[in-house]
């Protein structure tokens, strides 16, 4: 051994004992078949589906019990062991990537549907069921649990809870922090602990809304009660086509300025909408800039009389072609490409990375543009999609992770998206949360003092920082590097940002 390789060979050796300690004491806890931590075991739970960065764990607990997740939990506070919870892993932002040094505690197993109630409209499921299969245990009450990530077939509500989850839906029916109601898990240190309530209000202080999108770092979700919906007598769809990317802009900002609030409002330019096309033929007009899809639900005639509202709005905003789904086959054709717009886009390149700003209805035509622009800048593509009801973007920048500077490019350019979405009065997340992707961003958003705050919520609940640590609030000293950085580049995008 030289001395160039030793404090890798010693990092090595330290982490084998570390990881024959865990195995040894959670093996008190749990059965030898809900414990993984040889290499070709752990590999597959390296990574969420943001793919470009990856860790192994030490070692992968898959419970069955919510007596076991306590006896893990408390296990690793004892030993000081960091814990990092995880659902089906279709996260986007890296918040389920382990702990080099940690337990990754997986809660697929605990996917069972505990009760439907149509007459409080409710449903309590465990952490691991699946969005969509909610939705189908309603169905014969005739109702539905209305948030559905463009995920929602994969995706836990465990996950949802953690990222504050939305979907095409979103615009009308709120994001997963206005659907459900209670949240039931542990702490970090394994203490029972319940937010919310199926009543009305609350005694004490409600801290549910600091759990929803707290990305893990609070407790471990193990029970949600959600919100159920009746599903509408009716929904129909516009599909509506524009020559220009500021018109298709203008039109979303004009339709909710008009008082109508559609059931879903989603925008596509016309890259995307050729891959969504090539993959599930939805029927969308290639020749268009970009496409709007704008839904109305409800009595048919509602629906008859916003379907007016919507269409007479968006041919004063200068649709070239407007089409009104005429049956529910239909409908589900026209949505059938944005639902798929993710795996259609991974057909264009070996990678995409997905971004997740949020910024002002009446910006969209200017972030497209500064967007196009950003792709000459750094040379790479970039397809966009987008909720364009609430502004929440979802550019999708193309690259080749396995070419080293591809993915350098690939992460300055959704920096600087991130950060011009900042500039122009948005946030650097929208729904997908920031996980270790937007650590960086959250340095330009978030002065000292706020992200200060922030870490005193986390302190309250987790002492020792082991829940998901090193995610979502950066530290002081990466906040002052990445400012040097952004000066040095001449990368700032506002006088006032970033607040060091």
């Amino acid at each position: 051994m030289n001395a160039a390789t030793l404090p890798a060979e010693i990092d090595h050796v330290a982490r084998a004992e570390r990881q024959a300690q865990v195995v040894a004491a959670l093996q008190n806890v749990l059965p030898p078949h809900a414990l993984l931590w040889h290499s070709e075991d752990t590999t597959p739970y390296e990574c969420d589906g943001l793919t470009a960065y990856r860790e192994r764990p030490l070692v992968v607990a898959l419970p069955e019990t919510e007596a076991q997740v306590q006896a893990v939990l408390q296990t690793c506070h004892a030993m000081a062991v960091p814990v990092v919870a995880r659902g089906a892993g279709t996260g986007l932002s890296g918040g389920a990537m382990p702990h080099k040094m940690g337990v990754t505690l997986s809660l697929a197993k605990f996917n069972q549907i505990l009760k439907v109630d149509p007459v409080s409209r409710t449903a309590t499921v465990q952490g691991g069921v699946r969005n969509l299969a909610i939705s189908e245990a309603a169905a014969p009450y005739g109702l539905y649990y209305a948030p559905d990530p463009s995920s929602q077939i994969a995706c836990t509500i465990g996950g949802n809870v953690a990222e504050n989850s939305g979907g095409v839906h979103c615009l009308k029916y709120g994001l997963t922090v206005h659907n459900v109601l209670r949240v039931r898990g542990f702490t970090m240190a394994g203490e029972p602990v319940t937010f919310g309530s199926e009543a009305l209000d609350v005694p004490g202080l409600d801290l549910l809304t600091i759990l929803v999108g707290s990305e893990g770092m609070l407790a471990v979700t193990l029970e949600v009660t959600v919100k159920l919906v009746p599903k509408p007598q009716l929904a129909r769809c516009i599909m509506a086509s524009f020559a220009e990317l500021r018109k298709a802009g203008d039109a979303v900002a004009r339709l909710i300025a008009a008082g109508i609030i559609p059931a879903g409002l989603e925008m596509m330019d016309k890259r995307m909408t050729a891959a969504a096309e090539d993959y599930v033929h939805a029927g969308y007009d290639l020749n268009a800039a970009a496409i709007l899809l704008c839904e109305s639900d409800g009595t048919p005639e509602e629906v008859e009389e916003e379907i007016g509202r919507m269409s007479a709005v968006l041919s004063e905003c200068g649709a070239t072609a407007i089409a009104v789904s005429q049956s529910e086959a239909e409908r589900l054709r026209f949505w059938s490409g944005r639902k798929n717009a993710f795996p259609a886009s991974g057909r264009l390149s070996p990678d995409y990375m997905c971004m997740d700003s949020t910024i002002p209805r009446k910006r969209l035509a200017d972030i497209l543009e500064a967007i196009a622009e950003m792709e000459k800048k750094y040379n790479l593509g970039c397809v966009n999609v987008f909720h364009a009801g609430d502004g929440n973007l979802h550019p999708l920048i193309m690259f080749d992770a396995n070419d080293p500077d591809q993915l350098h490019r690939c992460e300055l350019f959704g920096a600087d998206i991130l950060e011009t979405s900042v500039a122009m009065g948005g946030t650097v997340t929208g729904e997908h949360g920031v996980g270790v992707e937007k650590l960086n961003s959250m340095c330009v958003q978030f002065s000292e003092a706020e992200r200060d705050q922030m870490l005193g919520v986390k302190r309250a609940f987790d002492p020792q920082f082991l829940l998901n640590p090193g995610k979502v609030i950066p530290s002081k000293t990466r906040c002052a590097e990445y400012g040097k950085e952004l000066v040095r580049g001449g990368r700032l995008k506002h006088p006032d940002l970033p607040r060091f």
